[in-house]
């Protein structure tokens, strides 16, 4: 039998373990099954939400929402401009994203694919199951398939982003799955807006749980603004953060300190951080674990320098430590954003959309529709809160550029942001071409891992990669 790729092979008993959840995520019915089979999944509410619990939990296992596996910050950080790599000279995998020369047989690029179509399996699964579910109402059925497509649409987003035309995978028909081809960029994003609009179809501007862990209206429309922006649909970009920002249900917090804390007045979408070995998986990348030890990823001189004075993004979101190599102290920056390697006095969850993010987008926006002033006052609401000045910007190039500047300062290690922002505003060869040695332009995408070209002969690997 010919060997499936592990890309499509999240076998059905697989969603055995979404009922594992925290149960603050959504409201689950007193008593549900602490076992329940594949035919009792979706028999009434309270296994169907049990599974839909399961697909926000905070990735042990490998399941759940797997990008929470902080991979995404770190590898898209020090392939750009934002880290410098630190760590162990031996980790040759980890320092391939830093040195931009990636190989498709990297085992930790691997995950960077994988991961997604793992948590993209069960995504589906719930869709098709509760569509034919008769035990189940209209209502529930349109809101959980709305939540689902939320969440297949940020898959989608962001492996678009890391590998460019990839598999699109809608079913849970792995036979039909196992062989597909890469779909072209523009297909993919189909999908994501398509998706994207039927869900604002069937959320509400109400969220269906405690918290913000579940998506709602805006959530979807959060992630429609963005995709817009990256498409250079700057209208319908600002439209539709437009009507975000101008619905009041957020404010930036005036504390940044308070930015990615449980509750946060910006959060628009922020999972509950429940890792097993660390609060964050962010914090457990960036914050050292003992004092006295280098950081594997330090801020780089780069970021360093767009900061400002009296920035307050570097003295919160940064922390500054002496360190000694070769018999000599030095100053060095690590990400700090979220700041409790272990459960600590404070409590984080981790932040997938954030009103400072959409202010920027909005921004963007109405600078390419040249109403200058609209973007003016939308960076300097980031700018404030940071405790700088209004922008000197003026001219439409002026502010434009002043946009980038603020995504690198308040974005940064959040996403793949800066990394992504390179790329689509076409200036990723002229900045990393004079920060990186080796850099060249077919670096822009991440090479498809070897192991599913193997697997499924129809995928074709990225130009400039063997």
């Amino acid at each position: 039998m010919r060997r499936r790729s592990f890309l499509y092979t999240i076998g059905a008993g697989s969603l055995l373990l979404l009922g594992v959840s925290c149960k603050k995520l959504i409201e689950i019915p007193p008593n549900p099954p602490t076992a329940i089979t594949e035919a009792q999944q979706f028999s009434d509410s309270a296994t169907t939400m049990a599974a839909v619990a399961g697909v926000y939990t905070y990735g042990a296992y490998g399941m759940g929402f797997t990008f929470n596996d902080g991979q995404l910050s770190w590898s898209t950080g020090v392939s750009g401009d934002e880290l410098v790599y630190a760590g162990s000279s031996s980790n040759a995998e980890v320092k391939q994203f830093y040195d931009n020369g990636l190989t498709p047989i990297n085992g930790v690029l691997s995950t960077s694919w994988t991961s997604p179509y793992t948590g993209i399996y069960p995504v589906n699964v719930i869709m098709e199951r509760v569509e034919n579910s008769p035990a189940l109402s209209a209502t529930l059925k349109r809101r959980v398939k709305s939540e689902m497509k939320v969440v297949r649409a940020l898959y989608y987003f962001n492996l678009v982003n890391l590998f460019g035309p990839v598999p699109i995978v809608t079913s849970s028909d792995y036979r039909a799955n196992t062989l597909l081809g890469r779909g072209s960029v523009d297909s993919v994003y189909g999908l994501v807006f398509s998706d994207l609009e039927d869900a604002m179809q069937g959320l509400a501007v109400d969220y269906p749980s405690d918290g913000h862990a579940r998506p709602n209206l805006y959530t979807a429309e959060f992630l429609l603004a963005k995709a817009r922006l990256y498409r250079g649909e700057w209208q319908k970009a600002l439209d539709a953060a437009n009507d975000i920002i101008e619905s009041h249900v957020y404010t930036l917090e005036t504390d940044l300190n308070n930015v990615f804390l449980r509750g946060s007045t910006e959060a628009i979408w922020q999972i509950p951080a429940v890792g097993p070995y660390s609060t964050t998986a962010e914090a457990a990348q960036f914050i050292p674990y003992a004092p006295g030890v280098v950081p594997s990823y330090i801020l780089s001189p780069s970021l360093l320098n767009a900061f400002e004075p009296d920035d307050q993004r570097l003295v919160n979101w940064a922390n500054k430590i002496t360190v000694n190599t070769g018999g000599v102290d030095r100053d060095v920056y690590h990400p700090y954003k979220y700041k409790n390697y272990y459960p600590g006095s404070t409590t984080e969850d981790f932040m997938v959309f954030r009103l400072a993010d959409l202010y920027l987008i909005r921004a963007e926006a109405a600078a390419h529709l040249d109403n200058t002033s609209q973007a003016i006052d939308d960076i300097d609401e980031v700018r404030t809160r940071a405790g700088l000045a209004g922008t000197a910007a003026v001219t439409k190039d002026e502010v434009l550029a002043a946009v980038a500047k603020e995504r690198f300062t308040e974005l940064f290690t959040e996403w793949g942001n800066r990394w992504f922002d390179l790329k689509r505003t076409g200036t990723i060869d002229a900045v990393l071409g004079a920060e990186k040695p080796n850099w060249k332009p077919f670096c822009a995408l991440y090479p498809v891992p070897r192991s599913q070209i193997i697997l499924d002969p129809n995928l074709k690997q990225n130009p400039g990669y063997n």
